[in-house]
């Protein structure tokens, strides 16, 4: 009997892929496939792609050059591309990269073992591209990173138009789930061991725009807050248009969503933000700054930042830091702005000089992270419950550390004092020194879960080769 074919999953992107790659894999794994033991050739290779920086392209295309001869040389390894690059591009993957057997949507997932099979076969590259979604993704098998902690989609897609960013194109329009197919696999996710869940969309404060109920998701938060054994929520990206009072006070409100938001700026000047076509302008953006703080005083707040724009002059980059200053920032992505062919930008007059812009990132890049740091040494001395985590959270045998989350997000490194703890357990400790990025802190007791792993690699899973954070920058 021949052995299982083996898969690796390299993944590029948003929260979304990851959980597509999530969804990929329990494919696959369903299929009789399992993963690669690491420094192996596998059998197969799945990247799962994006498109929403320039980077993106050169970045696959230069790994499909790398597998040539590695292809040459395994005349049965099978390449598939999936993902918003091969929306995008299609078929013309398979002109520049002949090695490739497989490109599938983002719309049609379910669709790869088939395919696969069907290239296999037929000796021939297969290609599939739907046009709208065919399945929702949560409706096909998945394997999760970790035991403790799962993504959950609300939507998919997004009626946004911004003029920098190519996802509705890819990804569709905004289609939302209905709530109690979301709140049934929270709960199984729950009876599955798990502590904490991020519920994702390309804007998922838009839920419910598609069901015709436009408090449809902070409805869902507080249904989030009656899940016994939940212990956190989280969500992400929301977009300040459909930022709306009703989900503060959900957030304020519901014990076991987090007091941390992230909240995408782009930019802080009314002109720029007119160009992007984003349907805010600065004093909106502040107002809910405003009114989070008012209820949730401690959230740590987060956002995304484009830095060169077409057009922009040092007096709007400077309305930009100027923003930073006022909202104090827990962390921020900032991007250096780069062209997406299809998009309205990428034609735009007053391209920005590459020097200008990388002058206007180091100055934003510095800002921030005195902001960051700032704000971190003021949590000296407090105490925080950090959720131990799986890659953040390995144990380091020559610090005796631990890694993990606290409950605003913030990252954590924590000395175990040779205590056990293991990730998927949850362990208070007092923060004695600050970084930027994150905080050191002692231990002081662990409460341990049934969720509680005490492997020290990552469960086998996708493997994740993130590059942007958040939906769209």
């Amino acid at each position: 009997m021949s052995s299982a074919r083996t898969y690796q999953v390299r993944t590029y992107g948003c929260q979304m892929n990851v959980h597509d790659s999530e969804r990929i894999t329990g494919m696959l794994e369903a299929e009789g496939y399992v993963v690669a033991p690491s420094g192996s050739t596998p059998d197969l290779i799945v990247f799962n792609t994006c498109a929403v920086r320039e980077n993106a392209d050169n970045k696959l295309y230069g790994n499909l050059s790398h597998l040539v001869p590695i292809k040459e040389a395994n005349p049965g390894l099978q390449i598939a591309v999936g993902g918003c690059l091969a929306q995008k591009d299609q078929g013309e993957i398979l002109r520049k990269s002949p090695v490739v057997d497989v490109v599938f949507g983002t719309h049609n997932l379910g669709s790869l073992p088939t395919l696969l099979e069907r290239a296999r076969i037929e000796r021939e590259s297969q290609i599939e591209i739907a046009e709208a979604l065919v399945e929702f993704p949560s409706a096909l098998p998945t394997k999760r990173d970790a035991n403790y902690s799962a993504w959950v989609s609300v939507s998919v897609g997004c009626n946004n138009t911004c003029t920098f960013c190519i996802v509705p194109s890819l990804r569709g329009k905004e289609k939302d789930r209905r709530a109690g197919d979301i709140l049934t696999e929270i709960k199984a996710l729950v009876a599955d061991g798990v502590l904490e869940v991020t519920l994702l969309g390309q804007n998922v404060n838009a839920y419910g725009s598609d069901l015709g109920d436009p408090q449809a998701f902070s409805k869902l938060l507080r249904a989030c807050g009656e899940v016994d054994g939940l212990e956190r929520v989280r969500f992400t990206s929301p977009h300040p248009r459909d930022f709306t009072d009703d989900v503060i006070d959900a957030m304020a409100e519901t014990p076991n969503v987090m007091p941390q938001l992230h909240m995408p700026l782009q930019s802080g000047s009314d002109a720029v933000l007119q160009r992007m076509r984003r349907s805010y302008r600065r004093d909106r953006y502040l107002g809910i700054i405003d009114r989070v703080r008012s209820k949730m005083p401690n959230a740590a707040i987060t956002t995304d930042i484009i830095v060169g724009f077409p057009g922009e002059t040092e007096e709007e980059f400077l309305d930009t830091l100027s923003l930073v200053e006022l909202v104090r920032f827990s962390g921020a992505y900032t991007f250096q702005y780069s062209k997406r062919p299809g998009t309205p930008a990428a034609t735009m007059s007053g391209q920005v000089p590459k020097e200008v812009v990388q002058d206007r990132y180091e100055r934003l890049i510095r800002r921030i992270n005195d902001i960051t740091w700032h704000l971190n040494l003021d949590l000296v001395g407090e105490e925080v419950e950090v959720l131990v985590a799986h890659g953040e959270g390995r144990k380091d045998r020559a610090t005796d550390r631990l890694s993990g989350r606290a409950a605003d997000g913030r990252l954590v490194h924590i000395d175990m004092k040779g205590e056990p703890a293991r990730p998927g357990d949850f362990v208070t400790a007092r923060i004695f020194s600050a970084a930027p990025h994150h905080m050191l802190a002692e231990h002081l007791h662990t409460r341990q879960t049934r969720a509680g792993d005490f492997s020290d690699v990552r469960p086998s899973g996708p493997a994740v080769m993130l590059g942007i954070p958040t939906f769209a920058p």
